[in-house]
């Protein structure tokens, strides 16, 4: 159980090789009388994983699914049909019984056709491995009906619909600031993580052993940058390999995945529940006692080796503490970009080996930390009631992508209200936990941090009725989805022209405008306006930030009422459209939800690839300026739109 959860803890770096997995298909095609054919469809499962069956389920999109586009000539005879048995067992994820091809999975279905007539269509699928995940997959087909002959699987290329996922980055930060602002709370996490009870402890036991000899000095060097290395390194490997292995595209599909695809989304939320469980002392999470044991077994060498492993053991030991923390910095760093993951590594350990690295050169420094004790369990309980709130953003963003309507801003922000609410009782000693001994007084430090939290809980109470709470607008479900008090809905309508999408989409402040591209420039044409094409994401935090710190001030909301035609364009959202509006790439693959369809458009049409991306186009949709992006500046935003 505990290897599991560091496994998924791990689940980033896991995930990094979970794309270069694929099923193979292949179609062929026989005549068995009458004037009908069978289509037999074979899947290669890579090893280790397996393809769900037909079903029916109750969850959607979980069983294997065939879309026929039927030409002249060609008429179904009943439904696809497995051939041969699946394996079939108890589900506990799901709560009912599953059936799964592992190695080869053959399905068929029975058409009447002509000669020379072409059988085509789709078929959706996804893979599996307990271990990592699940990744879904699409495979278009075009079987003639005259041959005999297979029709494999194309090769993924650069114009396949996985190429576009840079655009669809939730989180990538569109210049400077969103970068530093990252550093610094890289920055901000890494000295937090040493106020840890895994990592406190540890810190006159490493510094002492740097104070035995004349060269302790250039050892405790070297020692800082042996545990930069342990954590950034590790980092920088996976995302080379896939960047070698697949391209950037492959990279940055990675990323896009577990930004914003439910399952990688769902898990992350499930790890953080388990950790905060840990720290607030429901059980125990550690690595294999035996990993510890044969790293500190190590340590008695001497040298630089006994170095590296003093490193690794702190590393290791620190880890039921600072993997929470380093799966923060990540995710937020997860944009589809090369080196904002690693640059973000590599600041988070510089802040976290830095205060072992000053101590070991300047060992009195250690007389003047307080010592270890009960305060080490009161840090863990408050890190465990952070981590709750902190993974309730997971939850948000496959609830934002797909529409499910679960976890509105009410229901969001009742929960951190509530987890904070807490957190200042237990830190007034009302409230107790497992470990911890009674509370005889209530110090001024304490008493101090107990006012700061329910100062935020009052201040988080007008967000239940629609307040846009600036700060941490960025880190809330959009005020959109409100069920009371929030932006008001709008009937769908411009005028008399119904607003394609507006049953699922809404623009913030109660503005109106379009979220297709085409309909708001012929709305542009008619009503002789420019356009402002916003170009954004559901789990975009930097464009939710955007949204409730610059949008709602009065003269950009004026501005951008009176003087544009506002178009509103979702890189991630997960709705699959009308047939009539799906785009083919060059490479002849069919873009078919709309998050990929505007990705297409903006990225092969202006360039842009990251969120949010503000552009000013005419009513032809020709850029008329540089694309603006994240900025906080309202003057700046104004000008811009002036």
């Amino acid at each position: 159980m505990r290897l599991f959860l560091f496994l998924c803890s791990l689940f980033i770096f896991h995930s990094s090789f979970a794309f270069a997995q694929e099923a193979a298909w292949s179609a062929s095609v026989s005549e068995v009388g009458g004037g009908e054919y069978e289509v037999v469809f074979e899947a290669r499962v890579p090893p280790g994983w397996h393809l769900y069956d037909l079903g029916p389920y109750k969850i959607a999109g979980l069983a294997t699914g065939f879309d026929f586009s039927l030409s002249n000539g060609v008429e179904l005879v009943g439904t696809p049909y497995e051939i041969g048995e699946p394996v079939h067992r108890m589900d506990e994820t799901f709560g009912f019984e599953t059936g799964w091809y592992e190695g080869t999975a053959r399905f068929g279905q029975k058409v009447k056709a002509s000669e020379n007539a072409v059988v085509a269509g789709e078929v959706e699928y996804q893979i599996c491995q307990d271990a990592v995940g699940c990744i879904r997959g699409v495979w278009e087909f075009s079987v003639p009906i005259d041959s005999n002959s297979s029709a494999p699987a194309p090769p993924l290329g650069a114009d396949d619909d996985f190429a576009f996922a840079k655009s669809q980055s939730p989180s990538t930060p569109s210049g400077g600031k969103g970068l530093w602002s990252m550093i610094l709370e890289a920055i901000l996490w890494g000295f937090m993580a040493l106020l840890t009870p895994c990592v406190f402890p540890m810190v006159p036991m490493t510094v002492s052993f740097f104070i035995k000899d004349r060269l302790s000095r250039l050892r405790a060097v070297v020692f800082g940058l042996f545990i930069v290395a342990l954590y950034t390194v590790p980092i920088g490997v996976i995302i080379l390999i896939t960047r070698v292995a697949g391209g950037e595209a492959v990279t940055a599909d990675i990323f896009n995945w577990l930004a914003t695809h439910w399952v990688p989304n769902v898990l992350f939320f499930v790890v953080f529940m388990l950790f905060a469980a840990s720290l607030l002392g429901a059980f125990e999470i550690r690595l294999p006692s035996r990993w510890l044991n044969k790293s500190d077994q190590r340590v008695e060498r001497g040298g630089l080796v006994g170095v590296f492993f003093l490193a690794l053991t702190l590393v290791l030991v620190s880890f039921s503490c600072t993997g929470p923390i380093v799966g923060t910095v990540l995710i937020k760093s997860t944009g589809g970009e090369f080196w904002a993951p690693i640059l973000t590594m590599l600041v988070f350990s510089t802040a976290f080996a830095l205060p072992f690295t000053l101590l070991a050169l300047f060992p009195a420094l250690l007389d003047r930390l307080p010592k270890s004790g009960g305060w080490l369990g009161s840090v863990k309980v408050v890190l465990g009631l952070v981590e709750i709130a902190l993974g309730l953003k997971f939850l948000s963003v496959a609830d934002q992508t797909y529409h499910w309507g679960i976890l509105p801003r009410e229901v969001y922000l009742a929960v951190w209200i509530v987890v904070f609410a807490i957190l200042g009782f237990y830190l007034l000693g009302k409230i107790r936990f497992k470990y911890d001994a009674p509370v005889e007084h209530v110090g001024v430090g304490r008493l101090g941090l107990a006012v700061v939290v329910f100062s935020f809980v009052v201040w988080l109470l007008p967000g239940m009725w629609g307040a846009p709470l600036h700060t941490i607008s960025g880190y809330l479900p959009p005020i959109t989805s409100n069920w009371f008090g929030g932006t008001p809905q709008t009937d769908g309508n411009m005028g008399t022209e119904k607003i394609k999408y507006a049953d699922i989409l809404l623009l913030p402040h109660g503005l109106t405008g379009y979220f297709d591209l085409e309909q708001g420039l012929a709305a542009a044409r008619r009503e002789g306006k420019p356009v402002f094409l916003d170009f954004t994401g559901h789990g975009c935090v930097n464009c939710r930030e955007m949204e409730a710190r610059v949008w709602s001030d009065g003269e950009v909301l004026r501005l951008l009422g009176e003087k544009y035609v506002i178009i509103a364009l979702y890189s991630d959202d997960r709705t699959q459209l009308p047939e009539s509006e799906w785009i083919t790439t060059s490479a002849g693959r069919t873009l078919k939800t709309m998050g990929r369809i505007n990705s297409y458009i903006v990225n092969t049409r202006y360039g842009v690839s990251a969120q949010p991306a503000y552009l000013i186009l005419d009513a032809e949709g020709n850029q008329l300026k540089p694309t603006y992006g994240y900025d906080l500046d309202v003057e700046d935003f104004i000008n811009f739109l002036k």
